[in-house]
């Protein structure tokens, strides 16, 4: 596969000539390259949309809303091959691509297709003087950059609300993972969308994304990804006082009480735990269990984890696949290390395997799922996001020990929490210092509710209004009567 930009309606590769790899994680080798885009290219994409802003963002709401659904009908027609290239670019299963990933990618695009037709217009009445009404323009340029985890995914979570309240964009998805993106850049023309409305740099964060967030005429900025970046791009986009959202790590807990329904409890448990290979912001990588039922819930745990065995990724009966890069193996192996040597006891897995019989997948990025038990709620593992398949498992004593755990990281994303006791559960979510509680459940999402953390996980919401408020300027209007 060779990758290329969209810049102005027009496919071609970085002006500077420069290519990266792109990888196959699951085999460890390369399938094809990728442009290695820089400063020049990122002027070029932004004088293009630039240039178009002023006919798009005069657009009716069901004319954009219009193209938008198209470029999902794009989605819906070819997602087995976009769940193929999901899998060959991220590592991860292609059932739990052809279920989740490619799906969410197109609701996300009819989702705000749909809601930009209903994003209404405030009033506010002052009795016998005046009528003020609240006007929400687009921005102008805005730069959308997300990330590996979940590629197209994520992508069009950015881009549909941008794009459906009248921005131009200049999106950036991860070098790591641009496969599906460059294939939604085939279809954006024959969705209707004018040149330039719409353009995708592929290349460096370092080198292209930084570009983009430092370039004078992008109007705001929204980021999915690690919280050191994150950092860094507040920093360079907040002195500019421009809009900027950022959802960043987590280090989330799952609060298992001994009155739960045990096998709801186990089996969610072990879905947030290592779907997509624990790269998910929303898994729970910290699970604490009532000691009532502590034993019995970590014995069940181990016995079911220890069962998952990595696999082709393209193979439908595969559960576990590889890691995104041999990078990001490493990272996780050495979280591992530090998690012995902290006095952490490996439970099951801990360590790099491959599938078994495959001497095709030898060369891939695999780590068995990973247990950990005896670690304080202090240590670096129980602190530092891993974003892999490693949890650690802790008992608890109270429902106020619970609470205070949870909330002791510097991330505050999501949590969830399982009991029949309605009104516990309801206390306890109330306490947590997160964006997001789920009770008996996880990963639950109606798209119009606020997505986001709090702390280190980030600022600003996305999902519902909250994106389109976001991505859109108010301004009042007062009407003397």
């Amino acid at each position: 596969m060779e990758v290329l930009n969209l810049i102005n309606g027009s496919h071609g590769p970085a002006e500077g000539g420069k290519w990266l790899d792109l990888i196959d994680p699951s085999k460890g080798s390369s399938y094809g390259r990728l442009p290695r885009s820089g400063t020049a290219d990122v002027d070029k994409a932004v004088k293009a949309a630039s240039n178009v802003f002023d006919e798009w963002s005069s657009w009716s709401a069901e004319k954009r809303s219009a193209c938008i659904d198209r470029l999902a009908d794009k989605i819906q027609e070819y997602a087995e091959m976009l769940a193929e290239a999901e899998t060959r670019d991220n590592g991860k299963p292609i059932g739990l691509a052809s279920t989740v990933d490619i799906p969410r990618a197109e609701k996300n695009l009819r989702f705000y297709a749909s809601a930009i037709k209903h994003f209404a217009s405030e009033s506010h009445y002052m009795e016998g003087v005046a009528i003020n009404y609240t006007l929400r323009k687009p921005l102008g340029v805005v730069a959308c950059i997300s990330p590996w985890n979940l590629p197209l995914y994520l992508f069009t979570w950015k881009v549909a609300p941008a794009l459906a309240a009248g921005n131009c964009v200049v999106a950036k998805p991860s070098e790591v993972t641009p496969a599906t993106a460059f294939l939604l850049s085939k279809w954006v023309k024959e969705a209707g969308f004018p040149d330039g409305v719409f353009n995708i740099l592929h290349g460096l964060g370092a080198e292209v994304g930084d570009a983009l967030v430092k370039h004078p005429d992008i109007a705001a900025v929204s980021f999915t990804g690690g919280t050191a970046t994150g950092a860094h791009i507040a920093s360079v986009v907040a002195p500019k006082f421009k809009k900027l959202s950022l959802e960043l790590g987590g280090k989330n807990a799952a609060i298992i009480f001994g009155d739960c329904d045990f096998d709801e409890a186990l089996s969610t448990t072990v879905r947030s735990s290592f779907a997509n290979q624990g790269q998910i912001c929303l898994c729970g990588s910290r699970i604490l269990v009532e000691r009532s039922i502590y034993d019995k819930f970590r014995d069940a745990l181990v016995e079911k984890a220890a069962r998952i065995q990595v696999g082709n990724p393209l193979a439908p009966s595969t559960k576990m696949g590889a890691v995104v890069s041999e990078q990001h193996r490493d990272k996780i192996l050495e979280h591992i290390e530090i998690a012995k040597q902290e006095g952490g006891k490996i439970l099951c897995g801990g360590f790099a395997t491959q599938p078994e019989g495959e001497d095709e997948f030898s060369g891939g990025y695999y780590i068995q799922p990973t247990i950990i038990e005896g670690l304080g709620t202090e240590c670096r593992t129980n602190q530092e996001e891993i974003f892999g398949p490693v949890v650690t498992i802790q008992p608890f004593d109270s429902e106020e020990g619970a609470i205070e755990n949870a909330n002791s990281t510097k991330y505050g994303l999501a949590a969830s929490i399982f009991t029949n006791d309605l009104k516990k559960a309801h206390r306890v979510a109330g306490n947590l210092e997160t964006g997001i509680a789920w009770i008996n459940c996880w990963l639950l999402r109606d798209l119009r509710t606020p997505f986001g953390g709090v702390k280190d996980s980030g600022v600003g919401r996305e999902g519902g209004f909250e994106a389109l408020h976001f991505f859109t300027e108010p301004q009042n209007v007062c009407v003397k009567l």
